[in-house]
């Protein structure tokens, strides 16, 4: 039994880590972050930051974003170019 509770606890990290490995590879860079702050507070705050639900908040929110968060969105690589188009 003890084994047991010893693999599903390692299991239970492997999935943790496997899930923070994720969040960190989709991670807003620092400017973007503090360029979309007030959008983020705006449009999406019900989600969780950086979230797939967050992201999609932004996509359908895009026209209404600041110049200043699209900007630091296309710099980053988020999105392209064309977002600045409104």
């Amino acid at each position: 039994m003890r084994q047991w509770n010893s693999m599903l606890a390692m299991a239970g990290l492997t999935v943790t880590f496997a899930a923070i490995g994720g969040v960190s590879a989709q991670a807003y860079s620092e400017k973007v972050r503090k360029a979309c702050a007030g959008d983020y507070q705006n449009f999406c705050a019900q989600y969780v930051p950086e979230s797939s639900q967050s992201r999609a908040c932004f996509e359908s929110n895009r026209k209404s974003l600041s110049k200043i968060c699209v900007a630091a969105l296309i710099d980053a690589g988020e999105v392209p170019a064309k977002y600045l188009k409104k």
